[in-house]
């Protein structure tokens, strides 16, 4: 156990002796969040779940932040910044006198040697410690050069609309270089950045401790710690927050939110945002290289069953890979593919894959994945229903991850997935380019591979102009869903639950867990 400071001692005995004894109350000033699940790494240039983003994004800053409450851009740890004409050059000027937990300098040298260590395989740290699965969000970067002490100038390779949202984004949070330095291959168990608060604590499979951070540059925070702790089982999740051991749980079941709701010494929150639920079909072997399989296991779905009876409302059918929380990027006249086991027999029987066998890997909880036991046995009938012979392979979180991002070629027929983002280009542009496929180190599971789209993601996020890009996705849409890689099931309304004596907490479009402002009464 690696503790810093008196107080984290103290505070982390005394929650255990009142959790061990009553279950009554979590210490004063100390916030306890129910988690979903272990977190992978606490060095956001790596991790690519929103369960370990929850935590780091109250450790780190980065250059840009998004204004509470939406997706729009404004300044952090740059005060400012200037683009030039071409929208190729952007120039950032830094906030002065803030300091990483550990007492680095932060200025522009420190956010180069970020995106140098993240990009250039030649830094003496990209290797030691990555890889960076979601370095994708930075390509478009041609160097980082130091201009003084607090300017920064960022040359693209060309126009990249996304640029700054991604800045706001984990993977462009900003770490200590010295902690880097100092642990190496281990930064991620022992994370040093800005934030509000400070790290403390990582027990696995326990507990991750924060502290407050007293130089915080944009106000101290009026708790003096947050334990997030990891609990996988949601109906073990849910005991624990009726038994008062947690203050704020996430992702709560959906038949679990009725009981809070009708409880006054509750308040449930509720945020549409960019998710999408969905599945990965193997585009690459077996019976998904034929579209009309593809087109059958869309059409043999009971998509709404699954969204009223499973998810008792608290999402919606998905139409495409752009979810309907994109507004200007999201083409509303594509109709969900409807439930019609008629039709997918008919396609099955045509493509002559009648009693075919499909391996379906699910995971028994992650961020984002809602109910996924529970969803994939429900696929996994209607898909009985008309002929396919469904066989589920069920793993942990980060073991599902690790064997799907690699791809499914070997393994699998089709896999639960959900992404929520930041922005319309991430998930199309990281899942569904071919240079996304896994080994070229994208997220393009199922291999699908279409040129016109490629083409059309590529347009989308030089374009400066956001007329031309939601053309560009709104095209990208239609195409993807008449290819049909995946099966489209849900955009879910991300939820979470706090003792009714927690104040300033809201839940945010971007799904990240932001409790600067969050404090205990």
């Amino acid at each position: 156990m690696k503790i810093r400071g008196f107080l984290p001692l103290f505070i982390i005995t005394l929650f255990f002796w009142c959790f061990g004894t009553v279950q009554s109350a979590t210490p004063k000033d100390v916030l306890v969040v129910g988690q979903i699940a272990e977190p992978k790494s606490l060095d956001p240039a790596t991790i690519t779940a929103v369960n370990d983003f929850r935590i780091v994004m109250n450790i780190y800053d980065g250059l840009t932040r998004y204004k509470d409450g939406s997706l729009e851009v404004e300044p952090a740890l740059a005060k400012s910044w200037d683009i030039s004409n071409d929208g190729t050059v952007y120039t950032f000027h830094l906030r002065k006198n803030i300091t990483f937990h550990d007492g680095t300098p932060f200025n522009a040298s420190a956010v180069k040697f970020n995106f140098d260590r993240m990009l250039n395989k030649k830094h003496p740290y990209h290797d030691v410690t990555g890889p960076f699965p979601l370095s994708f969000f930075f390509s478009s970067i041609e160097k980082v050069t130091v201009v003084d002490e607090y300017t920064v100038r960022f040359q693209l390779k060309e126009p990249y609309a996304p640029f700054l949202s991604n800045l706001a984004y984990p993977t462009g949070l900003i770490v200590s270089p010295s902690a880097v330095k100092k642990y190496g291959e281990d930064f991620g168990r022992n994370p040093v950045g800005t934030g509000a608060y400070k790290f403390v604590e990582w027990e696995s499979n326990q507990r991750v401790v924060v502290e407050k951070n007293k130089k915080y540059w944009d106000g101290v925070p009026k708790l003096k710690a947050v334990i997030f702790r990891p609990i996988t089982n949601s109906n073990t999740r849910v005991t624990e927050m009726l038994s008062g051991g947690l203050d704020i749980m996430v992702e709560t079941p959906p038949d679990s939110l009725q009981i809070f709701r009708k409880k006054s010494d509750f308040t449930v929150y509720e945020q549409a945002g960019p998710h999408l639920w969905f599945l990965i079909l193997n585009m690459k072997e077996g019976p998904f290289t034929d579209v009309r399989m593809r087109h059958a296991v869309n059409y043999a779905i009971n998509k709404k069953a699954i969204v009223e009876n499973i998810l008792k409302g608290t999402a919606t059918v998905a139409n495409s890979p752009t979810p309907a929380a994109f507004a200007w990027a999201h083409n509303g006249n594509l109709e969900p593919y409807p439930y019609n086991p008629q039709k997918a027999k008919k396609l099955i029987k045509e493509a002559g894959y009648k009693g075919a066998e499909l391996t379906f890997y699910i995971t028994e909880g992650g961020s984002g994945m809602l109910s996924p036991v529970a969803m994939g046995t429900a696929i996994q009938a209607d898909l009985a229903k008309v002929g396919l012979d469904v066989k589920i392979k069920t793993f942990e979180w980060n073991t599902f991850l690790s064997k799907v991002n690699a791809g499914l070629e070997g393994k699998a027929d089709m896999a639960e997935m959900a992404w929520m983002t930041n922005d319309p280009d991430t998930l199309p542009y990281l899942a569904l380019r071919t240079d996304a496929w896994p080994s070229k180190g994208g997220f393009n599971s199922g291999y699908y591979s279409n040129p016109e789209v490629d083409k059309l993601l590529e347009k989308a996020r030089r374009s400066t102009d956001q007329q031309k890009r939601a053309e560009y996705y709104k095209k990208m849409q239609k195409i993807v869903y008449e290819d049909t890689p995946w099966a489209f099931i849900a955009n879910w309304k991300q939820n979470a639950v706090s003792k009714a004596n927690i104040k300033n907490f809201k839940l945010q479009p971007s799904f990240f867990l932001l409790l600067h402002d969050v404090e205990k009464q």
